[in-house]
């Protein structure tokens, strides 16, 4: 069993930045390849970003590609999206979550979710 818990989400300008955090109990987190997810209102969860085991290896959708990156801290049982030149259209709850598949962009393939952040990107 994983549980995840995100945090800082928020509200920001268009243009500015922030960190998302996404904490996880149990001692395989470093097993686990992490994704990040977000849905905004009246939409479907969408793929943002993935992470292998290791960190070594990362994956993107082309809507967030060059401005958000996905990191972990494997001793910290950690995993971070930096997001910058937010775009109101980034608006969503943000969620991530832990599966097996190595870089894996459908929702399906991850066994273990937050309960997800909201960020607000103002125009």
């Amino acid at each position: 069993q994983v549980q995840l818990v995100e945090s800082g989400g928020g509200l920001v300008q268009a243009g500015g930045s922030l960190r998302l955090s996404c904490a996880a109990s149990g001692r395989t987190f470093s097993t686990y390849n992490m994704g990040w997810f977000r849905q905004a209102p009246g939409k479907e969860r969408e793929f943002v970003a993935s992470s292998s085991w290791s960190g070594g290896n990362t994956y993107y959708a082309d809507s967030v590609k060059g401005r958000f990156t996905i990191s972990r801290d494997n001793a910290k049982n950690t995993v971070y999206l930096q997001m910058n030149s937010l775009k109101p259209e980034d608006t969503a709850v943000y969620y991530c979550a832990a599966g097996k598949r190595f870089l894996a962009t459908d929702r399906k393939e991850y066994d273990y979710w937050g309960q997800g952040t909201q960020v607000t990107v103002s125009s």
